[in-house]
C-alpha cells in the first residue's frame, strides 16, 4: 500500500504558476505509475497528467499540454506538477493517484488507480 499527501496548492492570479507536490509513503514508490487529476465544483473529476514508473513516459490532457509539467523523483518518493500560465478554468481540487504496476506504461483513467491523496485546492483568479 501507499499513502499520498499533496501540497502546494493556493490562490494565484491568472498567468501565474504553482508547483504541486505529492509525497508517497512506502519503499516501493518506483513500482507505481502516478497521475494527477482535478475536480472543479459541479464537474466530474478529470485527468490532468500521468507518468510511468521511471518517469520516462508522460501523457497530458489537451487542456494542460504546453502549460503543465509532470515529473517524479523516485529517491524522494515524490511526484510533481508544475503549472504555468494558469487560467481561471484551472481552478479545482487537484488529486494525485498511484497504481502499482509491473508495466512501463502510464494510465489516464481514474479507474486505473487504487490510491488517492486527499487533494489540494488550486484557485486561479482572473
Amino acid at each position: 500500500q501507499v499513502q499520498l499527501v499533496e501540497s502546494g496548492g493556493g490562490l494565484v492570479q491568472a498567468g501565474g504558476s504553482l508547483r504541486l507536490s505529492c509525497a508517497a509513503s512506502g519503499r516501493t514508490f518506483s513500482s507505481y505509475a502516478m497521475g494527477w487529476f482535478r475536480q472543479a465544483p459541479g464537474k466530474e473529476r478529470e485527468f490532468v497528467a500521468a507518468i510511468n514508473r521511471s518517469g520516462g513516459k508522460i501523457y497530458y490532457a489537451d487542456s494542460v499540454k504546453g502549460r503543465f509539467t509532470i515529473s517524479r523523483d523516485n529517491a524522494k518518493r515524490t511526484v510533481y506538477l508544475q503549472m504555468n500560465s494558469l487560467k481561471p478554468e484551472d481552478t479545482a481540487v487537484y488529486y494525485c493517484a498511484a497504481r502499482f504496476t509491473y508495466s512501463d506504461g502510464y494510465y489516464y483513467s481514474g479507474r486505473d488507480y487504487a490510491y488517492w491523496g486527499q487533494g489540494t485546492q488550486v484557485t486561479v483568479s482572473s
